[in-house]
């Protein structure tokens, strides 16, 4: 089975990424913010669904932060409920179309996620896999940058 979508402990992922959003508190809507902005560039370079869950003592009411966009689900857990209740009922509830892939820092989350048939990693592989991602899609921009200038430099036959 393939990886059908990858699902994100967000505070986790804050918590381990010191230099995501320097100067601002882990559970500010600005940190959530940047975080989601890596998330949808990373969803970008491998179409890769996302899911990204905060619990939601952290959110403000009165600005609800960062909506869904369409290629990043955002989803904040409710009163009584946990963001790692979330991702094993996302997990279970994928199970039937593939492979998840839980990013926490959680051991018993991610223990119980790969019980249920899907993948772990925790949140410093995640950010080693977004970096590499994220610098490969660079090098293959640069890439064809350079093909198309030399391409668009040469002289057309018949031209010259």
């Amino acid at each position: 089975m393939s990886l059908v979508r990858i699902l994100v402990d967000g505070y986790s992922l804050l918590h381990h990424w010191p230099e995501l959003a320097r100067g601002r508190a882990r559970h500010s809507a600005a940190a959530r913010e940047e975080l989601i902005r890596i998330l949808v560039q990373y969803q970008d370079a491998t179409g890769t669904p996302v899911t990204v869950f905060f619990d939601g003592s952290g959110r403000n009411r009165n600005n609800p932060g960062p909506d869904t966009t369409a290629s990043i689900e955002v989803l904040f857990s409710g009163a009584g409920q946990t963001a790692d209740q979330l991702i094993e009922r996302a997990a279970h509830r994928f199970s039937a179309y593939g492979h998840v892939l839980a990013v926490t820092n959680d051991a018993a989350e991610r223990d119980t996620v790969i019980a249920m048939g899907g993948m772990a990693c925790s949140c410093d592989q995640f950010i080693r896999m977004i970096r590499a991602t994220l610098e490969e899609q660079q090098e293959d921009i640069k890439s064809h940058n350079r093909r198309e200038r030399t391409r668009f430099a040469r002289p057309r036959e018949g031209n010259a």
